[in-house]
């Protein structure tokens, strides 16, 4: 399955000088765009840092991998060079730096990995403005359904299949489980990658030594998806500091085990203003199927605001709303800091409209407000022709995004 991302990355090394920097969780598929691109183009070269000899080729510096690519000869076209976990090598900023500054109107680079690519800036000086970064998510209900980098915000829906539908809810959006879709061997691949998330991931890239702690963390995390986090309450559950567990669930984070959502407080009356929630990136650890859906929504809704932002459509964010009431909406998305639309999940479409979208669309401005039914059928409408709150099918709205 050829990724949405690939057709805009291509088009970026047609208009642009700057590196492509993608991150994303393990296994989502950035080894597999970093090879499709280097078919793209007649002359290239990836490099894996964890590959032996390709991190010897690195650490003989610049020339060497000048020299691989022929940057010293004139060539009819620029040449392709992918650097794959390149993150691990302690001075990878200022190898870059270097790299590009000498070679930058000669060559195609991509740097790919399975962290924040901008957080682990152990040395060495600024990359500001020689690259561009993406963020690689899970596959949705829109890419499914074969929605394009190139459209238009809220593009109309197209139907995803019944298989795949039903594929993305009980095996994630991760490539080869999603298109396996086989129990077994499901089960095999989510112990391996937890295991090599928690025990080579966090052992490699971080300084932590207490694993079966924040393991512990980890687990507690995937229990109480979507629910208002309290530090103390997780501090004394595994019995470290308030400070320690703020400091190991930002590390999770930084490692795309989950992310967490915020809430919206501007114009909301006693709106909650510090407790996050937390998702996970494979909704498909999550147990209860109420908050399985909503992990779901949150990663497409999540993917979508990442994409639009990256792409250059504007600033776009992701919130849930909590007043002190105890009245809530999931989600609200923004766009350029204003609020767009709100969000409620439900897996029933049988529910009653919730009342607290009605309240929240009022007090912010949301242009559009939907409550979406996980076993309603799709429709073939356009959700955002719509203004007043409106039950919807989950499959149609999703379908709508990226």
């Amino acid at each position: 399955m050829q990724r949405t991302l690939l057709e805009s990355l291509r088009e970026r090394y047609l208009k642009d000088r700057q590196m492509l920097f993608v991150s994303g969780p393990r296994q989502v598929g950035k080894t597999t765009i970093a090879r499709q691109l280097g078919d793209v183009f007649p002359v290239g070269a990836y490099f894996n840092w964890d590959n032996p000899s390709h991190r010897a080729a690195i650490l003989d510096g610049a020339e060497e991998i000048a020299s691989r690519l022929g940057l010293d000869r004139l060539l009819a076209e620029k040449p392709f060079c992918a650097f794959d976990e390149l993150h691990k090598y302690r001075h990878w900023r200022d190898f870059l730096k270097g790299f590009f500054d000498v070679y930058e109107n000669r060559v195609h680079v991509l740097v790919t990995g399975s962290a924040h690519l901008n957080v682990f800036k152990r040395a060495g000086d600024s990359l500001m403005g020689r690259y561009f970064p993406y963020t690689l998510h899970p596959l949705s209900v829109a890419e499914c359904a074969g929605a394009r980098a190139i459209e238009p915000l809220a593009h109309p829906p197209r139907r995803i299949d019944e298989d795949q539908w039903q594929a993305l809810w009980r095996y994630g959006g991760f490539p080869e489980p999603f298109l396996k879709a086989d129990n077994r061997f499901y089960t095999r691949w989510r112990k391996l990658r937890t295991e090599q998330f928690l025990r080579e991931d966090l052992r490699d890239l971080t300084r932590i030594q207490e694993l079966g702690q924040i393991e512990m963390l980890a687990m507690n995390l995937s229990s109480h998806v979507g629910q208002l986090t309290s530090y103390s309450r997780l501090a004394r559950e595994i019995r470290v500091s308030v400070d320690t567990v703020r400091r190991w669930t930002a590390t999770l984070e930084s490692l795309y085990y989950c992310f967490s959502i915020r809430p919206w407080y501007k114009n909301v009356t006693r709106g909650l203003r510090k407790e996050p929630k937390y998702y996970l990136w494979d909704w498909s650890q999550v147990e209860e199927p109420g908050a399985r859906a909503e992990n779901l929504v949150a990663s497409a809704l999540l993917k979508a605001t990442h994409w639009w932002t990256q792409d250059g459509r504007g600033d776009f964010g992701l919130y849930f709303i909590r007043d002190k009431q105890k009245r809530e909406v999931d989600f609200l998305v923004t766009r350029d800091r204003q609020p767009w639309f709100l969000v409620e999940v439900k897996t029933s479409g049988g529910a009653k409209l919730s009342e607290a979208l009605g309240l929240f669309q009022s007090q912010t401005g949301a242009e559009h407000a939907f409550q979406l039914g996980f076993d309603l059928e799709y429709v073939e409408r356009d959700c955002f022709e719509h203004k007043k709150p409106l039950i919807v099918p989950a499959r149609t709205l999703l379908a709508q995004l990226v």
